[in-house]
């Protein structure tokens, strides 16, 4: 079984708003609707769990009826920070995924993720036990050596930007947040299951990227998925 697991749990502070950014409306439909599609239309997708915001979970599951959202089997509740969240979606599908049963985990706020990104994650989990999805990083990065200098920089060609979907089995979840959490282990601050596993020894296996795939942060980003909403591909490019 292959199992979405979404996160929906932030209050999204960044965005200045007054509900939570999952649930702005963006033409008449609110953004995690969007991102649940993705996963409820896609053939290898059969079920879907989301870690809700607390206040939410009703609202979570009225839009799932409105909007169709058959696959959605389970709602848990958010934690103080994605890694918790994380942690409580894990454990709330203690008795319903088996050990080698296939999580992707997804922010709610992606909500265009391709079909076939989602595709490859989840083959590239199936022959490996992980997958992170991942492109070419295209800009020079250089370290600070101040606030204002810098005399190194890092070769471009040794570094990936790594996003969500990412895909693990169930087993490997299960061991990984019990001991990191039990242990103190790559929880804090930004990280996430990607940086904690790689903390716990783990080697992790690239899948395909998109730049269509943005995170929905700030109210600029907000206008970039309206116009990524209304572009015709053009039919020429190859």
């Amino acid at each position: 079984m292959n199992v979405a697991l979404i996160l929906a749990g932030g209050s999204g502070q960044r965005m200045k708003q007054d509900i939570p950014k999952q649930f702005i409306h963006i033409y008449d439909k609110p953004v995690i609707v969007y991102t649940l599609e993705a996963f409820e239309h896609h053939d290898k997708i059969d079920a879907i769990e989301v870690v809700c915001l607390d206040g939410w979970h009703d609202v979570l599951r009225a839009y799932a009826k409105q909007f169709n959202i058959t696959k959605l089997k389970w709602i848990a509740p958010g934690g103080n920070t994605g890694q918790e969240s994380i942690r409580s979606g894990v454990e709330n599908l203690k008795g319903h995924c088996r050990e080698d049963d296939i999580i992707v985990i997804h922010d709610g706020i992606r909500p265009l993720v391709d079909v076939s990104v989602l595709t490859d994650v989840i083959e590239t989990c199936s022959l490996y036990g992980n997958a992170v999805t991942a492109m070419p990083y295209n800009e020079q990065i250089f370290k600070i050596r101040d606030e204002n200098t810098t005399c190194e920089y890092i070769p471009r060609e040794q570094i990936r930007r790594v996003a969500t979907p990412q895909a693990y089995t169930f087993g490997k979840l299960v061991w990984a947040y019990e001991k990191a959490f039990s242990e103190k282990i790559g929880i804090y601050g930004s990280s996430y299951a990607n940086t904690m596993m790689v903390d716990l020894g783990e080697v992790l296996h690239f899948s395909r990227g998109s730049d269509r795939n943005l995170k929905l942060t700030t109210k600029d980003d907000l206008e970039l998925f309206k116009a990524y909403l209304k572009l015709e591909e053009d039919t020429w490019l190859k």
